[in-house]
């Protein structure tokens, strides 16, 4: 969604601040492409267990397998789910799996983490959830 500039010329010194009846613009079009990404990467085939598939973003398609434990996502080297973009820390979040369950925990990330648009500490993930860390969009699947 982006907000339409309002056209009112202005003094100097005069707020810039939209005028209350500013129209914001959606694109449905976009969004009906995201919402069928995001339920197609809710099952992926074969596959068992939980995996984070990116929907958006850069290495879009590509998928982690998750097994049981903890593993880590961000720029670091050794992170599982490696991110190599600036807008990831190098410690950014850590996904753990436990009896086929799936959790996120942000590591104090400057930019944050991102459950279904939502800014979060730590949240408990279900299958067709998006993850947003920095530029990339994981989507929570399991087999189908």
């Amino acid at each position: 969604m982006k907000r339409e500039d309002d056209a009112t010329p202005r003094e100097p010194g005069q707020s810039a601040e939209p005028a209350p009846d500013a129209t914001l613009t959606y694109d449905p079009v976009e969004e009906a492409r995201r919402i069928r990404a995001r339920e197609a990467a809710a099952g992926i085939p074969g596959l068992e267990g939980v995996a984070l598939a990116v929907t958006a973003g850069p290495l879009r398609g590509v998928h982690w397998h998750l097994t049981e434990g903890t593993h880590e996502a961000g720029r670091h080297p050794e992170a599982t789910v490696f991110l190599d973009d600036i807008t990831v820390s190098r410690r950014h979040a850590a996904f753990h799996v436990e009896g086929g369950k799936l959790r996120v925990r942000d590591l104090g990330s400057t930019n944050g983490t991102y459950v279904n648009g939502e800014v979060v500490d730590q949240s408990d993930l279900n299958p067709g959830d998006e993850v947003i860390i920095g530029r990339f969009h994981l989507v929570v699947a399991r087999g189908a």
